[in-house]
């Protein structure tokens, strides 16, 4: 692994430096190297960042593998089939998902830097700014623009008695040696519910306590259908809480609740906790460089990606932004660009996809019906289940629903929600709808392919004007 100042100035200067090589780090580096530029790059722990090691990566092959078991034995809709799939190794599956990180890692991030002349990779220990530079272990490295992307971790939720008692977040979970006979999961947002479904499908008894309900960020349909799903796969909600406390019990651990005015013991072997995370920039010092942050230590950047210190860029889990990989890449070039090459470029997230990986998939893009009110549009709502899509029936799976979201005056289209299990490949199409400022009648116009989920967009489009339950197949 390159860990060198091949292009370091004489004077011990660089044309920018990044801190942070995960996703982000890497995004901004390669764009100033690649644009003629000295880099530093300052690496901290593992290479690759969350994503590869801890996050996207790991957890998602773990889904599929529990979606593989779940597929198996819900075979038997189909009149005619049956058989299962069952769990042979914990282990042989951990450590598949341990090569396949590993590898990745390899490729995607060390192998690159040889490729990038002007690109030195430094890790010798958390950095710190000073002025005009930063300091890293033992050296002082000087740049006039700065770009910091080091990322988020998990945090605990103020609940009382929670210090006290061990628990898990995501990257302990995937780590464990052995799998557990009953879990809790204290948080209901894309990571709670993605591996709280990955760990019943393995057979683990699942019980997610939250404060509102299942990803409270979407529309309440979608909330009600994949709490459905949940529920009819054997996973306990309790919803709409208050917590008392946590503490041990008997050979596991108890959380206590309130819910509409009754007490509730939760128990269960091990505890995840999913809750929330926050941004890894207490070591930075930040104040003494004047770099404002918010109550979570995320750095407050503007549409340009600078920080409130001139000359000093984020990106990425670090900042306020949103809290993808892909945004954090997206956010981190835009950094580079602006910083190294003079550019006044613009984040842009207005037709950002979102996907949450549990089965059914729930994907998103552009404004929620809520969101569009609190914008002041008047707005109308298509709601189409998904036992009126021809993809459903034929796949015996009508789990879900689509949800557009139109402005009355206008008919443009404004944002729509999509619960299905393949949701994730569909959202690309909406988003690229929004893009081009569609109407709803313009999309419910457009031709779909036949036997497809993405269909769907086209019949909650004209579910706008007609009913289409009374329409034939491909009447559309």
């Amino acid at each position: 692994m390159k860990d060198c100042c091949d292009s370091e100035k004489k004077d011990g200067s660089y044309d920018l430096i990044v801190i942070g090589a995960g996703s982000a780090g890497f995004s901004a580096s390669i764009t100033a190297a690649d644009a003629g530029k000295r880099v530093a790059l300052l690496g901290h722990g593992t290479i690759g960042g969350t994503c590869v090691n801890v996050g996207c990566v790991p957890s998602k092959a773990m889904i599929r593998a529990a979606e593989a078991v779940h597929a198996a034995a819900a075979a038997k809709r189909f009149p005619g089939l049956s058989g299962a799939v069952s769990l042979d190794s914990w282990s042989r599956l951990l450590q598949a998902k341990d090569d396949l990180v590993g590898a990745l890692r390899q490729k995607k991030y060390a192998d690159l830097l040889p490729s990038y002349p002007l690109l030195d990779y430094i890790d010798e220990g958390p950095a710190r700014l000073i002025p005009g530079g930063v300091s890293v272990g033992s050296r002082e490295l000087k740049a006039p623009k700065i770009i910091i992307a080091t990322g988020s971790r998990p945090v605990l939720p103020p609940i009382e008695g929670i210090e006290t008692v061990v628990s898990l977040n995501s990257t302990e979970l995937l780590s464990l040696e052995d799998l557990p006979k009953s879990l809790i999961f204290i948080g209901a947002g894309y990571i709670g519910v993605e591996l709280a479904q990955m760990m019943a499908r393995f057979g683990v008894r699942v019980t997610i306590v939250c404060r509102s309900r299942l990803l409270p960020g979407a529309e309440p349909e979608v909330s009600a259908a994949l709490s459905e799903a949940f529920t009819s796969e054997g996973i306990r909600i309790v919803s709409g809480i208050s917590y008392q406390n946590v503490s041990r019990h008997a050979d596991g651990i108890r959380v206590c609740v309130s819910k509409d005015g009754e007490h509730l013991n939760l128990d269960a072997e091990k505890l995840v906790v999913t809750s929330g995370r926050r941004a890894n920039s207490d070591a930075l010092e930040l104040d003494s460089m004047g770099v404002q942050t918010n109550a979570r230590g995320a750095i407050i950047v503007g549409p340009d990606m600078q920080t409130s210190a001139p000359g000093i860029y984020a990106a990425g889990d670090v900042t306020d932004r949103d809290q993808f990989v892909y945004m954090a890449a997206y956010g981190a070039k835009l950094a580079a660009r602006n910083a190294v090459l003079e550019q006044s470029l613009s984040y842009d997230n207005a037709t950002m996809p979102w996907v949450v990986f549990s089965d059914p998939q729930v994907a998103g893009c552009g404004l929620s019906e809520a969101d569009a009110i609190a914008a002041g549009y008047n707005v109308k709502t298509s709601v189409v289940p998904l036992d009126q899509v021809p993809r459903a029936l034929a796949a015996r799976d009508t789990r879900g629903v689509i949800k557009l979201v139109a402005d009355s005056a206008s008919d443009r289209l404004l944002g729509g929600q999509i619960i299905a299990p393949e949701g994730s490949d569909s959202i690309q199409t909406l988003a690229m709808a929004l893009k081009a400022k569609m109407t709803a009648k313009a999309l419910g116009e457009t031709i779909f392919p036949y036997l497809t989920t993405v269909e769907g967009l086209k019949l909650a489009a004209q579910t706008f004007d007609m009913d289409v339950a009374k329409l034939s197949c491909c009447a559309g």
